[in-house]
Parts: C-alpha cells; sequence; structure tokens
C-alpha cells in the first residue's frame, strides 16, 4: 500500500491541538494539571453534527489546557454516536486527533481528499467549521481542521 504524501505537502499551517479522547474526564485533568496548566472545562452539547453521512446529536465533556502554543483537549463522550465514542469502543485511549487552524475548511478538505483522508465527522457552528478526517493508512489519528470566522 502507497502511504499519502506528508501533510506538509499541502501548506498545512502548524499543528495548533493535540485531541486526546478518554473515559473519565475529572481523573485525566487531575493526573495532567500540573503538566499543563490549568484547563477550562465545557459541557457541549452538539445538534446535527454530521457523522459517517448521518446527522445525529452528541454530547460531550471537554477539557483545554495548553503547552506552548499547542493546546491540549482532552474528551469524555458523554451521549450519542462519534468518532469519540467509536474510538473507544474500538478499546482505544489516548491520542485521537491533531488539529490544524485553516483559513478555508472546504478548501483544506478537498486538498486532504487528493491524498485519500475522507471527512468522517463535520459541523458548521456559523461562526466556526470542524471536520475530522481519517485515511485507511494511518495509525487511527484523525486530522482535524478548523475554521474560524
Amino acid at each position: 500500500m502507497e502511504l499519502p504524501l506528508p501533510l506538509t505537502k499541502l501548506d498545512l499551517p502548524r499543528i495548533d491541538q493535540v485531541g486526546y479522547v478518554v473515559r473519565d474526564l475529572a481523573a485525566t485533568v487531575a493526573r495532567y494539571e500540573p503538566l499543563f496548566g490549568p484547563f477550562t472545562r465545557l459541557d457541549t452539547p452538539l445538534t446535527g453534527v454530521w457523522y459517517r453521512g448521518v446527522p445525529t446529536d452528541v454530547h460531550l465533556s471537554m477539557a483545554f489546557g495548553h503547552t506552548g502554543d499547542i493546546e491540549i483537549e482532552f474528551i469524555q463522550p458523554v451521549s450519542g454516536a462519534s468518532p469519540h465514542t467509536e474510538f473507544l469502543a474500538a478499546g482505544r485511549d489516548g491520542i485521537h486527533h491533531v488539529r490544524y487552524r485553516v483559513p478555508d475548511a472546504n478548501a483544506t478538505i478537498a486538498a486532504l481528499g487528493t491524498i485519500g483522508f475522507a471527512p468522517i465527522w463535520r459541523h458548521d457552528l456559523g461562526h466556526a467549521v470542524f471536520a475530522y478526517l481519517e485515511h485507511s493508512s494511518r495509525d487511527g489519528v484523525l486530522v482535524e481542521v478548523l475554521q474560524l470566522g
């Protein structure tokens, strides 16, 4: 199997977030707060998120910390189907995705499509668009694109 071109060939910006999916958000924050500073917690119900071709409602509990310019995101699914619940159901936990903040989500998704990445999770909040993309030859870590404004 031929691996895709390095993501750097697409002129993506630097990674600005590493997202982890966890089973117990409170315990994870308590364990990592000394490393990544204080965490901001967010309880997020989302409606009409596109997930593997189906609109769905999902509820996530999240916490955000930082190391330098990199945001550390911990996500615990509360309800609904999502890439996060899929990740845990596969017996995984840990690094789930890396994020790139981009000026045009649609253009970036199209460019990533040319090297075999497919969107599996997408939501347009009006002020922001985010999407997760997967590639069959990768280790399961997803690529997230975020467009603000």
